[in-house]
């Protein structure tokens, strides 16, 4: 008998297609000038201190104060965020509901700021399928810190083993690894759904 009882899904990169171009590629109208303000002012690791809990007006107020030339395009990253949702990952979510449909308990465990999800939360509806929630924002602690994996093994009452964690990020992938979580690197939604399915035993899931 397989031992797979539970699915565990990222969000932003496998269900969800989250990508600030979205909401500066018409802003700048130059891409060159959206990727430098990306890789050098409003960057990833700027964002993901607001996925770790910090607010997004102390992180936007840092930054006006660097850069008082991007003032307007800064503040734009938190008054603008929705624009930059494209939308859900259709073959992510039929995945999803499959797992659900044939009986195993589906997580999500996110790195997202907690002023944020909300907004998700109301813009897509698969989410209340899950069986439980671990977003980074309101724990104040992201992925790949293994203290956040083991909130949702806790709170929920799940083994490590039991679980097959599907994340996008190699460095996530390999943290829950180290806690015995069975693990699928997202890459493209065909080769994923084939390989849950082999972790599971389950042909159904195809």
């Amino acid at each position: 008998m397989n031992s797979i009882k539970n699915i565990v899904f990222d969000f932003g990169g496998v269900l969800i297609d989250w990508n600030p171009r979205y909401l500066y590629r018409n802003y700048f109208n130059d891409d060159s000038e959206m990727e430098y303000f990306l890789s050098n002012v409003c960057t990833g690791e700027w964002n993901a201190e607001q996925d770790k809990g910090r607010s997004f007006d102390e992180g936007v107020d840092l930054l006006e104060g660097r850069f008082p030339q991007y003032a307007e395009a800064i503040r734009m990253y938190r008054d603008g965020w929705e624009s930059m949702l494209g939308g859900e990952f259709p073959d992510s979510v039929a995945l999803l509901e499959k797992a659900k449909s044939r009986g195993y308990g589906v997580y999500g465990l996110t790195n997202w700021s907690a002023e944020t999800f909300p907004i998700a939360e109301s813009k897509y509806p698969f989410l209340q399928l899950l069986d439980g929630i671990v977003v980074s924002g309101k724990e104040r602690l992201a992925k790949p810190d293994p203290r956040i994996f083991r909130i949702l093994t806790e709170r929920y009452g799940l083994k490590a083993e039991e679980c097959i964690f599907i994340d996008d990020s190699r460095a996530n992938i390999e943290a829950a690894e180290k806690l015995g979580f069975n693990t699928v690197l997202f890459d493209n939604t065909g080769r994923v759904t084939r390989q849950v399915a082999a972790l599971t035993g389950d042909p159904g899931l195809l």
